[in-house]
């Protein structure tokens, strides 16, 4: 059925997932008062002087917008809730990548940035990734609940 909780917690994934794409994620303030780094879902910006350096990161920008279709499938999903299950393990494995690159850009290559002691701030679409991984853990218990009651009541007859 379409209309379990499930549905709900997996939309908001894909939902979070556009605010992740088009909201900055982080951003630290250089030595000098212009000097700034920005880090989006498609590249990280930062400017020495008056020279801005952008490196495109399209990976992290591809990952993302898996989550948020793999999500949308698998509301589809729910006739076969093991189907529901393995996606959204995927999207736990794809998000747990996310974040892994987020972190390593932001945490180790952001430190040769400006004051080294200063970690920068994280953004919106940063805290859009948390909640989508929180929405897919919800989405898989749900999913596995229903999954139990189901083979609950298979039993029953």
């Amino acid at each position: 059925m379409i209309q379990r909780i499930q549905t709900v917690f997996l939309f908001l994934i894909a939902v979070a997932m556009g605010i992740a794409l088009s909201n900055p994620i982080w951003e630290k303030a250089g030595l000098k008062s212009p000097e700034m780094a920005h880090l989006t879902a498609l590249q990280y910006t930062h400017q020495e002087g008056i020279t801005t350096y952008a490196d495109t990161i399209w990976y992290l920008a591809l990952l993302i917008a898996l989550v948020g279709l793999v999500s949308l499938y698998a509301i589809f999903q729910y006739r076969n809730r093991l189907t529901q299950t393995a996606l959204c393990a995927v999207n736990a494995l794809m998000l747990t990548a996310i974040m892994g690159i987020i972190l390593y850009r932001t945490l180790y290559l952001g430190k040769a940035y400006g004051n080294p002691a200063d970690q920068g701030t994280f953004l919106f679409g940063f805290y859009a990734i948390i909640a989508a991984l929180v929405f897919n853990a919800l989405a898989n218990r749900f999913i596995r609940r229903d999954e139990k009651l189901v083979r609950g009541s298979d039993r029953i007859r």
